[in-house]
């Protein structure tokens, strides 16, 4: 018999600035948290290790603010799963699908 822990409910919480909050807000999101600075990485770091929600979705500006050693833990986690979402505005870097699926899924898809 497993003793595996139960998974998170399936709640889902999004921390950042106002315009990503704003959005998953207007899509029904009721767990949403417009922080930055300190205040940033302390949220994360509670809902992370609260075991309430599968997905959190946070700001590139969030995961700046976090402590190294932190970060390298929750960009490894898949539960639950931590993703980063790039700013709004100005120079937004895109990150290709296969190498977003080996940083948070750890695998690799091949390209033709």
């Amino acid at each position: 018999m497993s003793t595996q822990s139960q998974p998170a409910s399936g709640r889902i919480a999004v921390a950042g600035e106002r315009e990503l909050v704003i959005g998953y807000r207007l899509l029904g999101i009721e767990d949403t948290f417009e922080v930055s600075g300190e205040e940033a990485s302390k949220t994360i770091q509670e809902l992370y290790s609260s075991g309430n929600f599968s997905l959190i979705i946070a700001s590139d500006a969030v995961r700046s603010s976090l402590p190294a050693v932190f970060r390298k833990k929750i960009e490894a986690s898949i539960e639950p799963l931590v993703l980063f979402m790039p700013a709004m505005e100005g120079n937004i870097q895109e990150e290709s699908i296969a190498a977003l699926a080996k940083r948070v899924l750890g695998i690799s898809i091949p390209t033709s």
